[in-house]
């Protein structure tokens, strides 16, 4: 990513999280990386002062307490967050999780591949899109 800023990802499957994270250290992305297991979690993290922005979330939908899609839609409706770019990165590939997440203003919807080395290339491009993008500074 083209900041130092944390990468948020919310993802209650911890052999999904160490491969996210295993994945961004093979394609070298040196960004701190919270994990979080649910949209509850995340909205406190986001919500304590002490805490930098992220500079891109990263959002599996399946999640217990708040799934993905309840916390897209709080995040998208809060005005401190709804910059904050949306990549869902989610097993599911039912079309109507992708229409509600673009509705909902996520930035982006990949299906998590089963095979690492096609994941790290799926990581991989999300890192070269949003390092080219221009966002604005938070």
């Amino acid at each position: 990513m083209n900041s130092t800023r944390p990468i948020l990802l919310l993802e209650d499957d911890r052999v999904d999280a160490m491969t996210v994270k295993r994945a961004l250290k093979a394609i070298k992305v040196n960004n701190p990386l919270v994990t979080v297991s649910n949209g509850e979690e995340a909205l406190e993290w986001l919500n304590h002062e002490e805490n930098e922005i992220p500079c891109i979330t990263l959002l599996d939908l399946n999640m217990p307490r708040m799934n993905g899609i309840e916390f897209l839609e709080a995040v998208k409706n809060h005005k401190e967050f709804r910059s904050i770019p949306v990549i869902v990165l989610t097993t599911s590939k039912d079309e109507l999780d992708r229409i509600k997440s673009f509705n909902l203003g996520a930035a982006g919807y990949m299906v998590k591949p089963v095979d690492y080395v096609q994941f790290v290339e799926v990581m991989r491009t999300i890192n070269m899109y949003w390092t080219l993008s221009e966002l604005p500074s938070q």
